[in-house]
């Protein structure tokens, strides 16, 4: 008999028992959810109170990326002849979606807050009217960035490279839009910005933080800057650096809140990797350099160099080694 002649029967012949006895399980489990979501213990988001789509955030950080680098991340090809078209086009599409869900957080907000009347629709529309008038200094700034990598990396002498593969400069991008609608005041859309920077990329920079022009993260992955975190101009941070906070109080959420709880990191500052500097009252002078795996919690005048002191290795093998 050929392979192809062999006959399956749809149900084992064996398998006679009936499961629909198992379905029979799922409607208390059901009420048991609904039971629970109906209690202080439990998040949920029922009933007719609108939230911001994560979906449209994140192509309106693409649509942004897409106007402050034309030409690197579009499908149609540009020419000096249909720029201004295409820029136009791109900028009043991104003013409408920002300002739908700008208007859609600012409600949120309101009315899961029991807020009075905070006229939605005219602060969204005017904050992302500044969010887009402030494109032309947002892409001033990440120019500096992207020369401040190539100044700092040996590995590229391409601008293509960077603006096209560095996830420093990806995540610091992603910030700068972030940052913007921050100081602005949007509602929770700057943070998923960054959140989405940060699956991306392992680097995670809260939207609060302070980060002057100039900024190269190199490598990146495992880097953290918090919110209260204030950056001067071309700084270099590598992998795995933390700009921290010190150990905080249970209620740090309420009584900690508009406290400045990570340090200030003046001009010119390099910080090697794997590198953890904590507190609102540290302070890294200018010109400073931070060696990799420094543990600091106090401040460092300027022009100072902090390393560890080289440790001693120990070897082990057979031909004369220690054991």
């Amino acid at each position: 008999m050929a392979a192809n002649d062999i006959h399956i029967p749809e149900h084992c012949d064996n398998e006679t028992h009936n499961t629909d006895g198992f379905h029979d399980k799922l409607p208390p489990v059901v009420e048991t959810l609904v039971a629970a979501w109906q209690t202080d213990d439990c998040f949920d988001h029922v009933g007719p109170v609108p939230i911001p789509s994560h979906t449209a955030i994140i192509n309106i950080i693409y649509q942004v990326r897409q106007i402050l680098f034309p030409g690197y991340f579009t499908k149609t090809k540009l020419h000096g002849c249909n720029l201004e078209y295409y820029i136009g086009k791109e900028v009043t599409e991104l003013y409408e979606n920002l300002s739908r869900e700008i208007i859609m957080a600012i409600r949120h907000d309101c009315r899961r807050s029991n807020l009075p009347c905070t006229h939605c629709e005219k602060r969204g529309h005017r904050m992302a009217l500044s969010f887009t008038e402030s494109l032309p200094g947002i892409s001033a700034l990440l120019s500096t960035d992207i020369r401040a990598t190539l100044a700092g990396d040996p590995a590229t002498a391409s601008t293509d490279e960077v603006i096209f593969c560095y996830p420093g400069l990806l995540a610091t991008s992603i910030y700068r839009m972030a940052h913007e609608l921050n100081q602005l005041g949007v509602p929770i859309i700057p943070r998923i910005m960054a959140e989405h920077a940060h699956s991306l990329t392992g680097i995670d920079i809260h939207p609060g933080a302070t980060i002057g022009p100039g900024f190269f993260i190199d490598h990146g992955t495992g880097v953290v800057i918090g919110e209260t975190t204030i950056i001067g101009s071309n700084v270099r941070i590598y992998q795995g650096v933390t700009l921290g906070a010190l150990s905080l109080p249970k209620d740090a959420g309420t009584v900690m809140r508009n406290v400045k709880r990570h340090p200030t990191i003046e001009d010119d500052v390099i910080i090697y990797a794997n590198t953890t500097i904590l507190g609102g009252n540290t302070i890294i002078g200018s010109r400073s350099v931070i060696g990799g795996n420094i543990w600091l919690t106090e401040s460092v005048p300027s022009d100072t160099k902090v390393i560890l002191k080289r440790p001693e290795l120990l070897y082990s093998g057979r031909k004369g080694g220690t054991s």
